[in-house]
């Protein structure tokens, strides 16, 4: 499609990136051709190196081969392939606020955008499109506010004259002092302002959030962790999708630190049969340890389909030895 030879809008954005070469980035553009109102997509394919300038490469259509949505019902955290969604926008929906847009998309985070002008000057109009749907939301004033404001003027137009010792003149330092105890008043009268400001300062400590953060609870389950964050659940989910993580990875870290303990325990009784079995052992415990870390580091990746197999070996060995217990202690 020839962006340059017709005016065309912007109807949707997707932005994937690989999930075994992180650097590698797919975007699928979607466009409304003023003239007739028929629409284009476009995909392109960049290569985001931290040491060296973006570049865009030559790409044919393989997120639209590979898509079994329409372009419209695509969210972050949808896994296309060996692509995941980690940004969306479509102007039939509500704009996207600037904190929900990731920091390696926004132009003021990350200047080397510009190398790549095709993904920058879209991403760069949404990032507009965000800030001034943010300032519309905070031109819009509740009622009680509007009477908190009359009442906060009235208040300060009326002065408490009968209240005055008339034996000193008007405005004297009693007076500052009621106007004091006024303000406090009228400050404590208005919860809408201090919930802002909660709200707002509540926002910034979520922006400040890092990807080594959240390692740190990979550990517990979502819920659990989003106390210990002392963020909403919705919030964090939120985050997971803004680095990349489609899912929680709480149950695969738990599942591999369940087989490095029956490992641990099974070299245990090797050791005292039969070193070269321990040996072998060892070893496989420590491919799980680097796979854990792995996972800790990129929590996108699935686990290595060896694991996999393992796992499910541990697991019929498991339901035997129930069986053959629950039948000794029948018989």
């Amino acid at each position: 499609m020839d962006s340059s030879s017709k005016t065309h809008f912007l109807v949707s954005l997707l932005v994937f990136q690989n999930t075994i070469n992180p650097e590698l980035i797919r975007s699928l553009h979607v466009y409304r051709l003023d003239d007739d109102g028929k629409e284009g997509e476009v995909e392109r394919e960049f290569v985001f190196s931290e040491n060296r300038p973006y570049v865009e490469m030559s790409a044919g259509p393989l997120l639209l081969r590979l898509l079994k949505f329409r372009v419209s019902e695509v969210s972050e955290g949808r896994v296309n392939g060996l692509w995941i969604c980690i940004f969306a926008f479509h102007a039939g929906h509500l704009l996207p606020r600037s904190t929900c847009i990731p920091p390696l998309l926004q132009l003021p985070r990350n200047p080397k955008l510009k190398s790549v002008p095709s993904l920058a000057n879209d991403l760069q109009t949404i990032f507009e499109f965000s800030y001034i749907a943010d300032d519309k939301e905070a031109l819009q004033i509740s009622p009680e506010s509007q009477r908190n404001n009359l009442s906060y003027h009235q208040s300060r137009r009326s002065l408490p004259v009968l209240d005055q010792d008339l034996n000193c003149f008007p405005y004297s330092v009693t007076m500052s002092r009621s106007g004091e105890l006024e303000d406090q008043q009228i400050e404590q009268s208005s919860p809408g302002i201090e919930e802002k400001k909660k709200t707002r300062a509540a926002r910034e400590r979520i922006a400040r959030i890092a990807l080594s953060d959240l390692a740190k609870y990979f550990d517990l389950p979502i819920i659990e962790a989003s106390k210990s964050l002392q963020i909403g659940l919705t919030a964090l989910k939120k985050k997971c999708r803004e680095f990349g993580i489609p899912r929680w990875p709480h149950r695969k870290i738990k599942s591999i630190d369940s087989l490095i303990r029956d490992l641990q325990e099974e070299k245990k009784r090797q050791q005292q049969e039969n070193m070269a079995a321990a040996q072998a052992v060892e070893k496989r415990q420590k491919m799980l340890e680097s796979e854990k870390e792995s996972i800790e580091e990129k929590p996108f990746l699935e686990m290595n389909s060896e694991t996999k197999r393992f796992r499910q070996d541990v697991f019929k060995r498991r339901y035997k030895a129930r069986a053959l217990r629950t039948q000794i202690s029948n018989s």
